[in-house]
């Protein structure tokens, strides 16, 4: 009966971490209630970690070990999270993901190597949870290399692909062996995830950096996956249930991206798009056109409407206060302001969003790219921070560019364009951007911040 009971407990405190998860996950889809939902998932994952524990009935060494391996790994997370700054926040990501694939990966080593305990089917879950958290795990890790500017070259030889595979058909050789051999072949376990890990390495090196994103999106969908196979290898509902809402999540994001840069999955992991060699493109011929920063303050505080297209640059230069306190300035005197976000703009989905929500931006002036699309037109002013690829025409009207059907904001079709931009370089993907070459547009060189600051002082002045 006690035993009843335990189980019992077991399976209704997971059934309120299912709900908590996914209460969490439903309220991180609105910047109005993302912190809440970030805390109410955080109160899910605590209860299963205390479920668990509590039950797991280890011995005092064990339980030891595990709760020494929280404190350290909560501490490390804690102080890291504290300190990272915006910019590097998909970095991280990429880090924590890898993480979790790697424990994913270790629990199926663990697994695997006491095969004997385990049914068939056991057993082939857990080779599967192994390959994918193994890939995660590796991949992550280049990808955290490229964002971080530690690997800044891709890695491309002629029949990569055709190696890849040979890698890939190895691995899922050894996994058979593996399921169907286990007391015979350790060293073939061994084998088994040094190719997998090998595996995530080469899947990522040939892959841009602009692309990364993406990247990082489908291995945290890996990760998950890898997760919910262990936990029915340990028949643990909680893991299950946290790696299917990561996985489905993670799934559901990185389509979101690929369809926001118009482009397919297998596209984005073997068409090597994003370092810069087709730089040029046909469609871009002219010159850049600078103004200062006195001259556009005077535009932008007699206009009636302007929209602000914040980017990666805004994110780099700490920018986000500055521009707010702009805006201000600007709606004071009676201009219509609104923030103009692409899906992909920054480095990960809602980068832009969390950088305004910080500089205490209203929800209410922050349009996505089909809200705000049409509204380009009837503005008077367009003002580019460190916004590059998401504006740029060539991907509606040149088919010979690298990013043509990307979705992209019409900033091209305002009366007057304002970009702030540190020099005439290249956007992330390293194609020329044939809005900066218009007639209507004007480039204010300079650091995002310290340029918000020269037009704040511009539209004080105005009379």
């Amino acid at each position: 009966m006690g035993v009843f009971s335990s189980q019992s407990m077991i399976q209704v405190s997971y059934l309120v971490v299912a709900f908590l998860f996914i209460v969490g996950l439903k309220r991180m889809s609105s910047p109005v209630t993302a912190a809440s939902g970030i805390r109410w998932a955080g109160l899910g994952m605590l209860l299963a970690t205390i479920v668990t524990l509590a039950f797991m009935g280890a011995s005092q060494t064990n339980l030891i070990l595990v709760v020494s391996a929280i404190l350290i790994g909560s501490v490390l997370a804690w102080v890291t999270g504290k300190r990272v700054a915006m910019t590097d926040m998909p970095q991280m990501i990429a880090l924590y993901n890898g993480f979790g694939g790697g424990a994913a990966a270790a629990i199926a080593a663990v697994e695997l190597f006491r095969g004997s305990e385990h049914s068939l089917t056991h057993l082939a879950l857990a080779v599967i949870g192994g390959f994918i958290g193994a890939v995660s795990f590796s991949g992550s890790l280049i990808a955290f290399g490229k964002l971080q500017g530690l690997i800044t070259k891709s890695i491309r030889f002629a029949g990569q692909k055709f190696v890849n595979l040979l890698i890939l058909i190895g691995t899922v050789g050894l996994g058979v062996v593996v399921v169907f051999g286990i007391n015979d072949a350790p060293p073939a376990i061994s084998l088994f995830f040094a190719l997998a890990l090998v595996l995530g390495v080469a899947m990522t090196l040939p892959i841009g950096g602009a692309d990364m994103p993406v990247v990082i999106s489908l291995y945290n969908a890996l990760t998950g996956l890898a997760v919910a196979f262990e936990g029915f290898v340990l028949d643990n509902a909680a893991m299950i249930i946290a790696g299917t809402v990561v996985g489905s999540a993670g799934t559901l994001l990185t389509q979101l991206m690929a369809k926001a840069m118009n482009r397919s999955l297998g596209n984005v992991l073997f068409a090597n798009f994003g370092e810069g060699s087709s730089a040029a493109c046909a469609g871009v011929n002219g010159t850049q056109k600078a103004i200062e920063a006195s001259d556009a303050g005077v535009m932008m505080a007699f206009s009636q409407k302007v929209i602000v297209v914040p980017g990666y640059g805004l994110a780099v230069a700490q920018a986000q206060h500055k521009v707010w306190e702009l805006c201000q300035l600007l709606i004071e005197r009676g201009v219509t302001v609104k923030f103009a976000i692409h899906p992909v703009a920054g480095r990960m989905p809602g980068h832009m969003n969390v950088l305004l929500a910080e500089a205490g931006v209203p929800y209410e002036l922050i349009a996505d790219l089909e809200e705000i699309n049409a509204e380009f037109e009837t503005t008077d002013v367009a003002l580019i921070i460190g916004a590059n690829d998401v504006v740029n025409p060539l991907a509606r009207t040149d088919p010979s560019s690298p990013i043509f059907g990307m979705p992209s904001l019409n900033a091209d079709k305002v009366k007057n364009v304002i970009v702030i931009k540190r020099g005439q370089g290249q956007g992330f993907s390293g194609i020329d951007n044939a809005l900066f070459v218009l007639d209507q547009t004007r480039m204010l060189y300079g650091d995002g911040q310290a340029a918000a600051n020269q037009l704040i002082q511009a539209v004080k002045a105005v009379e």
